[in-house]
């Protein structure tokens, strides 16, 4: 992926989706404080699944389904506006899946916003079915929104990077700390683990392979200010044993942390990659997942 194939993202508008769960109510405030930051419509789905409910259900329970989803949509859009009375907000009563739902209201351009937990009476679920299919199946970014909300802003952004290839998610991560006038920290984690017992095994092999790690990452700040010449970019790689556990560590010291999805197929579907699962099951701040080819779509469009 090259400089002529990338250009700065444009985030588009934010798509959350509203069940009645405690968790719902908190990500659809989260979500439209995204969409007033980027001054774009806040589009509100409720995914009533009545295709699938029609298939076993009879027409007066399809009709009450369909009568609750309307009057949760219309009374979670209130509560909206009389937080943000200028926003743009839609209602959108789908009768396909939420999966399904979401994934098309979204289109090739919007941000999916999801809970961490739904509704489903599993308390010790840490995030719900719909929320691991989404981040999993989207084309577009999703953010899983963990957290109560009452945090004070840290003021920056957090992206986890790896090499040289995450370039092109990474501009949107930057994206994300323009909007806000917050700072971007590049953080990349260097895993002795992952190489003992391969070909590089000296001492002076791994402090090589540590100092090429830091070099990609500075050349990865210097890119991402070349498209943000404005925007305080920092990058640090971390030491350690654990990826996941200093990922989720970093996430207790910013607003929001970036990663780009892995392409991984497990059993009949996509499936989130190691990583991206611990952290959306235990970050203590939203986690945006960005699939691979969103940057390079978004120039195309």
């Amino acid at each position: 992926m090259t400089s002529e194939t990338l250009a700065r993202p444009e985030l588009g508008n934010v798509v959350v989706g509203v069940d009645g769960s405690p968790s719902a109510r908190t990500a659809v405030l989260w979500a439209a404080a995204e969409a007033d930051r980027r001054g774009r419509t806040l589009h509100l789905v409720h995914a009533a699944d009545t295709d699938r409910r029609a298939l076993f259900a009879d027409a007066e329970t399809i009709q009450a389904v369909r009568e609750r989803g309307r009057d949760l949509l219309i009374e979670t859009a209130d509560t909206v506006q009389e937080r943000f009375p200028d926003l743009a907000v839609t209602k959108e009563l789908s009768r396909q899946e939420p999966v399904a739902g979401l994934r098309a209201a979204a289109g090739h351009r919007g941000t999916i916003v999801v809970g961490h937990r739904g509704l489903g009476g599993f308390s010790t679920l840490m995030l719900g079915s719909v929320g691991l299919g989404v981040a999993a199946r989207a084309e577009t970014p999703v953010i899983v929104v963990r957290g109560d909300g009452a945090r004070p802003g840290s003021g920056s952004v957090t992206a986890a990077v790896h090499g040289a290839s995450d370039v092109g998610w990474l501009l949107v991560a930057a994206a994300e700390a323009d909007v806000r006038e917050a700072t971007l920290r590049l953080v990349s984690v260097w895993n002795v683990l992952t190489h003992i017992g391969s070909v590089a095994t000296m001492l002076d092999d791994l402090d090589e392979i540590a100092r090429q790690r830091v070099h990609e990452i500075k050349a990865l700040a210097d890119r991402v200010r070349d498209f943000y010449p404005g925007l305080d970019v920092s990058h640090h790689v971390e030491t350690g044993t654990s990826t996941p556990g200093i990922l989720v560590e970093a996430t207790t010291h910013t607003d929001l942390l970036v990663m780009g999805r892995e392409h991984r197929v497990l059993g009949a579907g996509p499936s989130l990659g190691r990583v991206a699962h611990v952290l959306v099951h235990h970050a203590d701040c939203p986690v945006e997942i960005v699939p691979p080819a969103f940057a390079t779509r978004v120039e195309e469009t």
